[in-house]
């Protein structure tokens, strides 16, 4: 079977999962939260780590419900994401009941000089991009699935009047510094690790990450604003509020190391207010700096604490 019409069937599958009552969809996250922690999956393991690390003097009970209660925000992302996906992107944006900043964008962008959009995986970034679309075209970085399919998915699902989806791969910066210099806008999520000798170690939660240097390269070049945005849960049922707010000027410096400091600063703060909406699954700390004589933490990630 041909990806895309696997990813077509994928897609209606989507579409009728979502349309169960809410009600019980709240039922499936909390379920399958309980039970990647019965199972000691990896997103349970992976997520107990993240809190060590990033919180070290949390006490135990506190660190165990702020585990549980980021299992099943995860869990919910996953559930709304697919809702959103399968939804008119009209209908979705009735799921902003609040809209903080959207004049400090409109403004950016009318300004002609580019925007770059840092959006960290806090709460729900898929309908930050439909709302980014929704003003106009955006050019959304993404890393592409191995298998043919998932990508042909997220064409399907993430395509749409004016989104433009670019690899995350050596041709993107090109076409993302044009886009640019054009007064257009990006989106990047620039939490997510670089591969070895693509960025700079800078402090994240206290822990130094290797952090991407494509924001400060495209700012500093370009003369882009830099915003940061996201769409934060206030509700139980779909409700989100959005948030854009302008990024301190050093994102831009030519400093790799002060741009990337200055970003990450920036993306925790957001994180921490509410670390349960943050997508602490994810492995940010397993590239470990030159001579630093540190190990990779998740190594022994598999054994129960």
């Amino acid at each position: 079977m041909k990806p895309h019409t696997t990813a077509r069937l994928a897609y209606r599958a989507a579409a009728l999962f979502t349309r169960l009552p809410w009600s019980w969809l709240r039922g499936i996250g909390a379920a399958l939260a309980g039970l990647w922690i019965r199972l000691n999956a990896r997103e349970s393991r992976v997520t107990r780590r993240n809190l060590e690390l990033a919180f070290p003097d949390m006490g135990p009970a506190e660190r165990t419900v702020l585990h549980r209660q980021v299992l099943r925000s995860t869990a919910m992302q996953a559930i709304e994401t697919l809702r959103l996906w399968t939804r008119p992107r009209q209908d979705n944006l009735a799921c902003l009941v609040e809209r903080h900043g959207e004049a400090l964008y409109d403004a950016a962008l009318a300004a002609g000089k580019g925007v770059i959009v840092a959006a960290p995986h806090h709460g729900n970034w898929e309908l930050l991009n439909q709302w980014l679309a929704s003003r106009g075209p955006i050019a959304i970085v993404y890393k592409a699935p191995d298998e043919a399919v998932g990508d042909a998915f997220l064409q399907l699902v993430r395509g749409g009047d004016n989104v433009r989806q670019v690899r995350a791969e050596g041709p993107a910066v090109r076409q993302l510094f044009k886009v640019l210099k054009d007064g257009g806008a990006t989106g990047i999520l620039p939490d997510q690790q670089p591969k070895a000798g693509d960025g700079v170690f800078a402090p994240f939660f206290g822990v130094e990450a290797l952090t991407m240097t494509l924001v400060n390269r495209l700012a500093e070049r370009t003369g882009a604003t830099v915003l940061y945005g996201w769409c934060e849960r206030v509700g139980p049922d779909m409700q989100f509020a959005l948030h854009i707010q302008p990024a301190p000027p050093a994102v831009a410096d030519p400093d790799p190391r002060v741009a990337a400091t200055a970003l990450n600063a920036g993306l925790e703060r957001i994180a921490r207010r509410d670390p349960s909406q943050y997508q602490w699954t994810y492995k940010r700390y397993t590239l470990r700096p030159p001579e630093s004589g540190e190990v990779d933490p998740y190594a022994t990630e598999q054994h129960p604490h």
